[in-house]
């Protein structure tokens, strides 16, 4: 990651904005008139052209805009960060969550991802209804959904109560794991045990580590974490099932890198890849994985 540049790549709320208007939606916290004279300075560019403050941007096409003390003040001023919205149209937003941030306000932990996701949005002067739609724990990082509106918050709770979204998550596991299977299990669950599905697929291994690629059919309380370390393969870093801690790792090495749901108006499917972040890129590197055996799965990439 290029620390002198900011980056994102345009998807279906951005699309058909001028330039301007989708830096403004991005970074609500920068003045229209700063953000046309760095489009004049050359400073902001378009698939690595220099673009004009009028040019109209399309899907997929990524923004990048040179650093300056004023541009970061800006970012710094924002809850959300422009390479963080992996998606968003009128009826929802999907967030890339750091590890360490809870998605609602607990004890101990009164910055949370939807206070910020609301905060974003009043910078905007948006000021309906947001609320997320599944869960990760603290410690997991990845792809959460938010529904915006009362009406899109229900439907999309109903489609992943009825199982039409899929989420698959990328964990680093202590064992050598070869071949694909389940994990079909009762869990503990507020007290009782509900019976849960975890599927995986071993992503590449060396030296007793190997990178799991999991997708959660059912969606209990700690589940990929319970059913890994009850089937002798601790999640590293996950101090609360006995995982093995490596490089001072902080969290489990749990990372949400795929989320597909229907767009609630028109039903057509939305898929999403949210990036591993650069200290579980670094720390599989200190393990001696080669960024070529993970980024070709699938498309695992790091961010733009």
């Amino acid at each position: 990651m290029n620390m002198n540049m900011t980056k994102w790549a345009i998807n279906t709320r951005d699309e058909k904005l001028t330039l301007l208007e989708a830096l403004l939606l991005r970074v609500p916290t920068a003045p229209r008139s700063f953000l046309r004279q760095l489009c004049k300075k050359q400073r902001i560019a378009v698939d690595n052209c220099i673009a004009e403050a009028d040019r109209p941007v399309q899907t997929g096409e990524i923004i990048t805009v040179k650093t300056s003390q004023r541009w970061q003040e800006c970012l710094e001023q924002s809850r959300i960060q422009p390479e963080q919205i992996l998606y968003e149209d009128d009826q929802c937003i999907v967030i890339n969550k750091p590890a360490g941030l809870a998605i609602h306000r607990a004890h101990g932990h009164d910055d949370n991802l939807l206070w910020r996701v609301q905060d974003f949005l009043r910078l905007r002067s948006e000021t309906f209804q947001v609320a997320p739609i599944h869960r990760l724990d603290i410690g997991t990082s990845g792809a959460v959904l938010f529904g915006k509106g009362h009406a899109s918050i229900g439907q999309l709770g109903r489609m992943i109560m009825a199982g039409q979204a899929t989420k698959r998550y990328l964990a680093l596991v202590g064992g050598c794991i070869t071949i694909p299977g389940e994990l079909s299990s009762a869990v503990p669950a507020k007290g009782n045990t509900k019976e849960a599905l975890t599927r995986f697929r071993p992503v590449t291994a060396i030296d007793g580590y190997t990178l799991l690629d999991l997708e959660l059919v059912t969606g209990r309380h700690h589940q990929i974490r319970y059913q890994l370390a009850a089937a002798g393969w601790p999640i590293i870093g996950d101090k609360r099932y006995r995982g093995k801690l490596v490089n001072n790792i902080e969290w489990p090495f749990l990372h949400c890198h795929h989320l597909a749901f229907p767009q609630p108006a028109t039903g057509q499917a939305v898929d999403i890849s949210c990036p591993l972040p650069e200290d579980l890129w670094r720390l599989l590197g200190s393990l001696g994985f080669t960024q070529s055996s993970v980024s070709d799965y699938q498309g695992l990439k790091r961010n733009v």
